[in-house]
């Protein structure tokens, strides 16, 4: 029996939880032993971020009047027992409008005036700025208020040619896709440029997040709909209608905005909406079937995808079905399918996702713990050789031993001028990846294209400078990999000499790979390419478009920048934290070592009492590295949890 997408949310939601509730519970037991250094701490501490706050985002994408709406209400909100979102015949969805759920906002529809497009701010900056947007409180358990609020996303306003003009809804090089003006002369437009509501809805609360877009004219005028939003999403949603098929408005927003090079196809999904349409009551069953495959089978060679990625659905009719309980008229709707994919799909590679970033985690943690564990029973048997080595001395030869001690520890003391020369060294050198990945050096390399998009007349250089522009990007992180190469090598042989001399286990942590983040550069270029094309020749001749372009693709870029940034910066702090704890641990093993020394010396206790407090010191050891396996086995399992697995969790943490 399918599941319909809550239900398979709910799992994903409780299995989050549940690996967050362990994350934070090994961490506990790590800190309790003293086995929580600062670089591992703070990776335990996003692992479980994480896994709480992981947002999975949905973007469901169409030309006016494809039931894109009512699609989202049959899946998500068919428990308020009505329509939430606008749907009706026409246009209803008038600007872009995101659902989510953040604890620290009330719950509220967020709205900004269209009339902030005339303004050199991004949207991300506008979203900083709570004084410029229109708030209305919502009751999420008043489902009437709710919808009557959501409302609001379908208002418009009728203005001026030259105003629709400069808000980007009228083209004069495609006449074809403008609205008709009135007798006036005046043109609709939204009245708002962006919608968010935030409310506590059961999905919402567990990271979904649900992006409905209006119409080609709308999505072409916002980059930053399609330069961040959109190529966000885990999922996109493209839904055109049966009765229509694939029209050349629907291929224009396919081709320009969804299809990219590199782009896994199992990330978009095509819904063929409104098959209801097809029923006809002189027709057989069969016959409608039929119908419908042959539309389906013909979407998915027109748009190029695998017949299996486009489903037939009634939107309108599974909204009905689930709301008045009608089994046989949710089946014929086909929604249930859809939902299937659509969980199995999205959710099963966020898990993935989500798995290998714990996987790699909690390898690193164990690996560093395992560590320590090692230093302190290396430093155990040191200290057993050591005390067996008194048996039958005299004072003397204690006393010796304990100059030995304390000339040891004047050596390792001084080789802090080393480590101090090391990390000022690996400081500087870090200081320099950040300032190649800053905001500073972004705004430099974005310019060059600002510049050439700013040109007047034709601009026929403008994909040559944006390719240079892009591959100035991608030498940034190249410079980044070669400065990582440079400290990696500094501390391999600091490293190296540390532990010939202290006998130490360092080794210096595998540095990260850039290659990815080049991969999602490229990903970025090929995808807007369109922008530049004859296409959009009078678009990019208008200085407002062009600046919106920019921003858009500058604040995407340097998101990906920030997160190369974040992981040089986990993968120093690994190694500085790794230095940090054996040092630590060889200080406290000099403490140790000359209590021993002493207590012997001073007849405070016995020889053979000492030897048998380490051995049991040793054992304990043991019995911690045993159960570290265990947790971290538990957290890496591909099993299901269960409630045996959670009170055998919780048993070896307290144990």
């Amino acid at each position: 029996m399918s599941r319909s997408f809550d239900q398979q949310f709910d799992q994903h939601g409780a299995w989050r939880r549940n690996f967050a509730h362990r994350l934070k519970w090994l961490g506990s037991w790590l800190r309790d032993n003293d086995l929580l250094d600062a670089a591992v701490g703070e990776r335990l501490r996003e692992l479980e971020s994480q896994m709480r706050t992981s947002k999975v985002r949905v973007a469901f994408v169409a030309e006016f009047s494809r039931g894109k709406s009512e699609l989202i209400n049959a899946i998500f909100f068919a428990g308020y027992g009505r329509r939430v979102m606008p749907a009706s015949a026409g246009r209803t969805t008038m600007c872009p409008t995101e659902l989510g759920y953040d604890p620290a906002i009330r719950p509220c529809l967020r709205l900004l005036p269209i009339e902030t497009r005339l303004e050199s701010a991004s949207l991300d900056t506008w979203r900083g700025q709570p004084e410029r947007w229109t708030e209305i409180p919502v009751d999420a358990d008043d489902a009437d208020q709710l919808a009557a609020a959501m409302h609001k996303v379908a208002e418009v306003e009728w203005v001026p040619l030259a105003q629709a003009r400069a808000l980007g809804f009228w083209r004069d090089d495609k006449p074809e896709d403008n609205p008709v003006a009135d007798a006036e002369g005046r043109v609709e437009v939204p009245r708002w440029r962006h919608a968010v509501l935030n409310m506590p809805h059961p999905l919402l609360e567990q990271g979904l997040v649900i992006l409905d877009t209006p119409g080609l004219n709308a999505i072409g005028a916002e980059p930053e709909l399609t330069v961040s939003l959109i190529p966000q999403a885990h999922a996109v949603v493209f839904i055109l209608g049966a009765d229509t098929g694939v029209t050349r408005s629907d291929l224009a927003i396919w081709r320009e905005h969804l299809v990219t090079e590199g782009d896994p196809s199992e990330t978009r999904l095509v819904v063929l909406n409104k098959i209801d349409t097809l029923w006809d009551s002189l027709s057989q069953p069969g016959q409608i079937d039929a119908q419908i495959e042959r539309q389906c089978a013909n979407s998915a060679e027109v748009l190029g995808v695998p017949r299996s990625r486009v489903l037939p659905v009634s939107a309108q009719k599974g909204l009905q079905a689930k709301i008045e309980h009608h089994p046989a008229l949710l089946q014929s709707s086909r929604l249930p399918a859809l939902e299937q994919a659509l969980g199995e799909g999205l959710l099963g590679r966020r898990e993935a996702v989500l798995r290998r970033a714990v996987d790699a985690g909690v390898a690193a943690l164990r690996a560093e713990a395992t560590r320590v564990l090692q230093v302190r029973q290396r430093d155990l048997a040191e200290q057993v050789l050591e005390l067996q080595g008194l048996r039958g001395k005299n004072g003397a030869v204690i006393r010796h031993m304990r100059g030995r001690i304390e000339q040891e520890q004047a050596d390792f003391e001084s080789s802090s001028a080393r480590i101090l020369a090391l990390r000022s060294v690996q400081s500087k050198m870090m200081r320099e990846v950040h300032a190649v990945l800053g905001v500073t050096a972004l705004k430099e390399d974005m310019a060059r294209l600002a510049q050439a998009l700013r040109a007047s007349g034709l601009k026929l250089n403008v994909r040559k400078v944006y390719g240079s522009t892009f591959d100035a990007l991608r030498r940034n992180l190249h410079d980044v990999q070669a400065t990582m190469a440079e400290i990696q090598t500094m501390l391999n042989g600091t490293f190296r000499q540390l532990n010939a001399e202290h006998g130490f286990s360092l080794q210096a942590p595998a540095e990260p790979d850039l290659r990815e983040f080049e991969a999602e550069l490229s990903r970025i270029e090929q995808s807007h390419l369109h922008y530049l094309g004859v296409g959009n020749v009078l678009r990019l001749a208008q200085t407002e478009f062009c600046h919106k372009l920019v921003r858009a693709l500058a604040s995407r870029v340097r998101a990906i920048n920030d997160a190369a940034v974040a992981e040089v910066d986990r993968w120093s702090k690994a190694a500085n934290a790794q230095l940090d704890v054996q040092l630590r641990e060889r200080r406290r093993s000099f403490v140790r070592r000359l209590e021993s020394v002493e207590r012997v010396q001073s007849a405070a206790g016995n020889l053979d009492e000492r030897l048998e407090e380490i051995a049991v010191q040793e054992q304990g050891l043991g019995a911690l590295q045993q159960r570290l396996g265990e947790l971290t086995a538990l957290l890496t399992s591909q099993e299901p949890s269960t409630p045996a697995a959670e009170a055998a969790f919780g048993q070896l943490r307290v144990a």
